[in-house]
């Protein structure tokens, strides 16, 4: 690959990218690399890896050892996960700063297929792991046990003076931010909930009520579920603490359940005689943190997964736009071609928060370049899911250049029509080149008519079917793909 056609692809891809030699000098970094580390391409490349970003602890041992696992087994090796702390520029003040990363590292081998060049692919996800941390942290409900236990013994203190939950206990804990409860007896008599509980609960009906009562739903409940700690604390005198323990309530006037997480703990409450008498709860609603959390732990292994789907399909591009040809110059314009194409539905795919894109904005994307007067498409709204607007785009692409090259738009008067419907359970898509000198047989197909790369995006990453009709003065290609492997999935997280 000569250097100025790589560096040109390089500075297309929009995700950070970087190539090392063997000996982990820097070759080459693409512009988003240089936004990620705050670093330039001048100041980076010839150095070695360590020397630019060093790191004698336990970061810079993992990293070590995947570029050596790649290095020797010649297979791509992931870091899902890696605290590495990178310089800040003199002209920010200097030193370091903490990050958190996803790489990847793949193989380039050379002729012999020995690896010659290390490809890292980074993404910055310091700000994932940040929100990720914000959301598991304790709240301060919860800061030591001293203060649990502390405030137990003040209700505790309250019972046995006789003084019950009157405006003394009131003032402790009413106006709390985190619910407080009283429990009397071995049924757990709720005999007092604070205003933030109330809140929690809505319109039920509480005081006076065994918990049991009060909540039916939870006598379904494992026995190390609430009630069976109730239980538990009542029977032993231990006191419990459990983090994001979850609880599955009914909603008022519907027998739907719905799960919530809360910060829990109850402490025995002892009578005058010393016996327990009852339990003091104290908690905090957890369940925004909580669906957060899971949140960005699904954000986090879709940028995982998503990371390495990109870099695959950067490196199957590179293997079929290099390999069996002779003139590199024209590889070099077909796997650039290639890479914008990939890059377009990338930047389509991120307007649209990786959700969806409609077919029809993949095919504008691919005919912007085309002339408009002699393009015509055909069909409606049809939403795709990531993978398939990837694959689609890269369709297009390979059959409006093809057609420029050597189909109907070689010509000033030839025509190609685009067409789209669902039948049944399948997507038909029709691309029909008309004009003259078209082949009309497969000996007739050009070295380089791109059948290769369509069959093995329709036929093997969309699972669908590929035919090529031929006649005079037209040329046909049909595309069957099962709407299972084209639709955004309906399925959406459980709130």
């Amino acid at each position: 690959m000569d250097r100025i056609g790589f560096q040109q692809f390089f500075q297309a891809l929009p995700s950070p990218h970087m190539l090392l030699d063997r000996d982990l000098n820097f070759v080459a970094v693409n512009r988003a690399y240089e936004l990620a580390t705050e670093q330039t391409s001048s100041s980076l490349v010839g150095r070695y890896l360590f020397e630019a970003f060093p790191n004698d602890g336990d970061a810079g041992r993992r990293l070590r050892e995947s570029l050596d696992r790649v290095l020797a087994s010649g297979e791509p090796d992931t870091l899902a996960y890696i605290e590495y702390d990178i310089p800040v520029p003199a002209s920010k003040g200097g030193g370091m700063t903490k990050r958190y990363w996803t790489a990847i590292h793949a193989p380039l081998t050379d002729d012999s297929g020995q690896v010659a060049y290390i490809l890292q692919n980074t993404v910055d996800i310091t700000e994932l792991v940040q929100l990720r941390e914000a959301a598991s942290a304790p709240s301060s409900l919860f800061s030591g046990g001293v203060a649990l236990v502390q405030r137990a013994r003040e209700a505790e203190k309250v019972i046995r003076d006789g003084v019950g939950p009157t405006q003394q206990f009131r003032s402790l804990f009413e106006d709390a931010p985190g619910m407080v409860a009283l429990l009397y007896g071995p049924d757990h008599v709720i005999t007092y909930a604070n205003a933030a509980l109330k809140r929690f609960f809505g319109q039920r009906e509480l005081l006076g009520l065994p918990v049991r009562k009060a909540f039916p739903e939870l006598e379904c409940e494992e026995p190390s579920g609430l009630l069976g700690r109730l239980d538990k604390t009542y029977q032993t005198g231990e006191s419990a603490v459990g983090f994001a323990t979850s609880i599955r309530l009914r909603d008022p006037g519907s027998d739907r359940l719905r799960e919530y997480f809360v910060d829990l703990s109850h402490h025995p409450v002892a009578s005058p005689t010393g016996q327990v008498s009852g339990i003091f709860i104290q908690g905090y609603d957890r369940t925004d943190a909580v669906r957060g959390q899971r949140h960005q732990k699904f954000l986090l292994d879709e940028l995982n997964h998503r990371v390495k789907n990109t870099l695959s399909t950067v490196q199957s591009l590179a293997r079929r736009s290099f390999r069996a040809t002779i003139d590199r110059e024209d590889a070099r314009r077909v796997f650039e071609g290639r890479i914008l194409a990939l890059s377009n539905a990338h930047n389509l795919l991120s307007q649209h928060h990786w959700e969806a894109a409609d077919l029809a904005a993949i095919a504008r994307l691919e005919f912007a370049a085309l002339p408009p007067e002699r393009i015509t498409t055909k069909g409606g709204r049809f939403d795709l899911s990531p993978k398939a607007a990837i694959a689609l785009a890269m369709v297009f692409h390979e059959l409006a250049s093809n057609a420029l090259k050597y189909g109907s738009l070689a010509k000033n008067d030839g025509r190609v029509c685009v067409r789209w419907e669902t039948r049944g359970e399948t997507l038909e898509l029709v691309w029909r080149e008309t004009g003259p000198d078209l082949p009309e047989t497969q000996d007739e197909l050009k070295p380089g008519f791109g059948m290769r790369m369509l069959e093995r995006i329709v036929t093997g990453e969309l699972e669908g079917r590929l035919e090529l009709g031929l006649g005079p003065s037209s040329l046909t290609w049909t595309l069957a793909i099962p709407l299972s492997e084209l639709e955004v999935a309906k399925a959406l997280l459980d709130d």
